[in-house]
């Protein structure tokens, strides 16, 4: 009986230290994804020590921290549209302006540890729209084509899919295919267009959410070259820069800037007696300058070295 009492104490303490739990914060989800316009219910449970009203409150993380619920408030936005229940929050009818990272905090004074806290990151999913599509409506055979599908707003991105007259195009499984599908990039790729190519072109995207969304088919028309038409097309093009260049040497040439000397020196090698004389000199029927200057023979003249300006 002595040893049984020398151990009672141990017990009793042992017994309370099991029961003094410090303050502690949970969740059933860190990661809850739902989609828009639903609810979003993200859970905190805890258990404190001695402290039966624990301060409850939920914020969310961002470029800077704000506040959902405080002092058993909600703050904006969500005053008309969250609930909480002990310390499980419900957000309804999220958008994607509600997508974060939420923390919940128990505040607990009276306990050994006071504070306690859990987060919840929340993803809100869209399901595909309408995709925007680029469809050239003609192409020359044997010229490389992109056709373009793109969603922005669904989340997860959307994956896409082509068809050409109403009926899928697989994705080819050979190396020498004539065309290349990127679903993540929603781009098909013609590397060397045939009039077999010729059809109508839509793409669908999805993503999982929601239904799929198509955009409305184009017609895409493949056609030979026309070589007479590029050949007229180039002879058409010359016989402008022909005309544009022939006005403006004629406008010149009428203005004077083109074909006049005026006051400019010249050298003539077979002119005896002048081995300098200027284009002034030549239009005048007298030289009073030089009296004893007696033109050649006409036969004598004989121009052999051009003129040097």
């Amino acid at each position: 009986m002595e040893g049984t009492s020398l151990y009672l104490p141990f017990v009793i303490l042992l017994m309370q230290c099991s029961l003094s739990v410090p303050v502690t914060v949970s969740t059933s989800q860190h990661k809850v994804e739902v989609q828009e316009f639903s609810d979003a219910v993200l859970s905190c449970m805890f258990q404190t020590e001695k402290d039966q009203n624990p301060r409850i409150e939920w914020k969310k993380k961002g470029k800077d921290v704000s506040f959902v619920y405080f002092d058993g408030h909600f703050r904006a936005p969500f005053q008309h549209r969250a609930k909480i229940e002990g310390a499980t929050l419900t957000l309804q009818k999220v958008t994607q302006e509600d997508a974060g990272e939420y923390r919940c905090e128990i505040s607990a004074p009276l306990d050994s540890v006071s504070l306690g806290e859990t987060n919840v990151v929340l993803t809100v999913l869209v399901p595909p729209q309408i995709p925007s599509c680029d469809i050239p409506s003609g192409a020359a055979t044997g010229s490389e084509v992109q056709l373009r599908c793109r969603d922005q707003q669904s989340i997860p991105p959307a994956t896409y899919s082509w068809f050409k007259d109403s009926q899928l195009i697989r994705p080819p499984h050979h190396a020498n295919a004539t065309y290349l599908i990127n679903s993540r990039t929603g781009i098909l790729k013609f590397k060397a267009v045939s009039k077999e190519d010729t059809g109508q072109y839509s793409c669908q995207a999805s993503n999982g959410v929601g239904p799929p969304k198509k955009c409305e088919g184009k017609h895409m028309t493949i056609e030979d070259v026309n070589v007479s038409a590029t050949v007229a097309a180039a002879v058409v093009v010359v016989s402008l820069v022909a005309v544009v260049l022939g006005c403006g040497g004629y406008l010149m040439y009428r203005n004077g800037l083109l074909g006049r000397h005026r006051g400019r020196s010249f050298w003539i090698s077979q002119c005896p007696g002048a081995a300098h004389i200027s284009s002034q000199t030549l239009h005048r029927t007298e030289d009073t300058s030089n009296v004893n200057y007696i033109p050649p023979p006409q036969e004598d003249f004989k121009h052999t070295q051009s003129f040097m300006l």
